[in-house]
């Protein structure tokens, strides 16, 4: 799974026979998950369309500050807005003009001004003649940008478009992006961690047809274990049986189906895993037997069914704990609440228990928000207000991250 996954990335365009092979970049960016918004200079489109561009990436091409000039009032193209989407800004080909103005601040067109307004990482891939490349003035250039910490993806040698040979060659666009998907990898947090995650209900067939169950989406561990794959980590997702549509891409899912299925899952994942996030809504007993054939209505006026505990994955998981190893329980209530989710802590040997409480509006199975309260193992606790599972499995991951050590 490519760390550009869902990543927003500015491409600036110059003009540069290379240009050519923007449109190649384009496409190994949109492969690999990305968003792509492209801003060329006005130089560039001599080499390569606009209309090109905008096929591959599928959105509009920029090159001005204001399009449509020919009408009354033209669309103004907000250079700030651009700098601020952006998760990355990646310039190439950069020809040895736009190196000379983005080193030195000069501002006078749209790629420039879009540049300067960037927040996010910068990469910057030159493309030139060799005694272009060669030259004190492009070399200069070149370290005044790497010493403001813009990471220089350096030409490669080869033939030029002038006949010549040597370096100053655009790097090859799979080159370009592997670079980036490397230097990304040193900057996450949760590089080379392995996380386990368990979602979802889980069924307990009473006969092939009926099971008792519960209406969890798996929403909230989704929305935890994609937070957990964009900084880095490797996700392992053990999912139950839910039918809400959920967004899988770049996991590492087994699917299970009942409380034992997902206790061997996790157990054999959690051997491995520095961080465990058990979010499932696990069922707390089982069915003694599971009849074989369909049970049918006959003249008894009730149907009782045997039920047995179901394994406690949380605290199972909580006895094989090694050092180093972390983990997180979630728990649903109706009632008391802190009280259940305190005494879980140690019961549980868990690190911290979130805290779902029904009772408030807009928690619960299927909602798309969620509000709760996490117990630390220290005694302290902290409460996320209502927001959606998406931005709240957010919060909690950097929180997990910086409460627990993960960065070292």
């Amino acid at each position: 799974m490519s760390l550009l996954y869902q990543r927003k990335v500015l491409l600036g365009i110059s003009g540069s026979i290379a240009a050519y092979k923007s449109a190649f970049i384009v496409r190994e960016l949109i492969k690999r998950g990305a968003e792509v918004q492209v801003v060329m200079t006005h130089a560039a489109k001599d080499f390569i369309t606009p209309l090109t561009l905008s096929t591959l990436s599928k959105r509009p091409v920029y090159s001005e500050f204001i399009e449509d000039d020919h009408k009354p009032y033209g669309v103004w193209n907000n250079h700030v807005d651009m700098g601020l989407w952006a998760d990355l800004m990646l310039i190439a080909p950069a020809s040895s003009n736009t190196l000379s103005k983005i080193a030195t601040g000069a501002c006078d067109n749209l790629l420039t001004a879009v540049y300067l307004s960037a927040k996010c990482p910068v990469y910057v891939a030159p493309a030139m003649d060799l005694d272009m490349y060669a030259n004190g003035a492009t070399q200069d250039n070149l370290s005044i940008l790497n010493a403001r910490g813009v990471h220089i993806i350096d030409s490669e040698e080869g033939e030029l478009a002038s006949g010549l040979e040597g370096k100053g060659r655009l790097a090859e666009p799979e080159h370009i992006v592997e670079a980036i998907e490397a230097e990304l990898s040193k900057s996450l947090p949760l590089s080379g961690k392995q996380v386990l995650i368990n979602a979802g209900p889980t069924h307990e067939h009473v006969d092939p047809v009926r099971f008792i169950g519960n209406n969890s989406s798996g929403r909230m561990g989704v929305a935890i274990a994609q937070a957990a794959r964009k900084l880095g980590a490797d996700i392992t997702l053990v999912l139950g049986p839910t039918d809400t549509a959920l967004d899988l891409h770049g996991l590492n899912v087994i699917q299970t189906t009942s409380a034992e299925d997902m206790w061997l899952a996790m157990k054999d994942a959690f051997l491995h895993a520095d961080l465990t996030i058990c979010t499932a809504a696990v069922a707390d007993f089982t069915t003694k037997s599971q009849s074989t054939q369909k049970i049918k209505k006959g003249s008894e006026s009730e149907l009782i069914i045997k039920m047995v505990p179901t394994r406690d994955i949380l605290a199972s998981l909580g006895a094989l704990k090694g050092k180093g190893q972390r983990l997180v329980g979630f728990a649903l209530e109706t009632q008391n609440g802190a009280e259940y989710a305190k005494s879980k802590l140690s019961k549980k040997n868990a690190d911290a228990i979130v805290l779902n409480e029904m009772s408030k509006e807009g928690v619960g199975f299927h909602t798309k928000t969620n509000e709760v309260t996490v117990f630390l193992f220290d005694g302290t606790s902290k409460n996320y207000p209502l927001q959606s599972k998406e931005d709240l499995g957010g919060q909690l991951v950097q929180d997990f991250i910086q409460w627990f050590n993960l960065q070292e």
